[in-house]
């Protein structure tokens, strides 16, 4: 019985939350916060964003290295 209850309301629950999840019927890529449309300008963000964060222990390297 408990089971059965339990079971029921975590259905309710995510059919709910599925529902309230896509605003935008379910286009893909509208929930994002950047626009996926230029292929090109989108791979120049990722190259900027993944290689600061990998170019900055080198840089703080070199600052540490040069102020000795």
């Amino acid at each position: 019985m408990l089971g059965q209850i339990s079971r029921q309301s975590v259905r309710r629950f995510a059919t709910s939350a599925v529902r309230k999840s896509s605003p935008n019927d379910g286009v893909p890529g509208k929930n994002i916060p950047f626009n996926i449309e230029n292929k090109s300008l989108l791979t120049l963000k990722f190259m900027i964003f993944f290689g600061s964060g990998f170019a900055v222990p080198f840089i703080a390297l070199r600052h540490q290295m040069l102020k000795a």
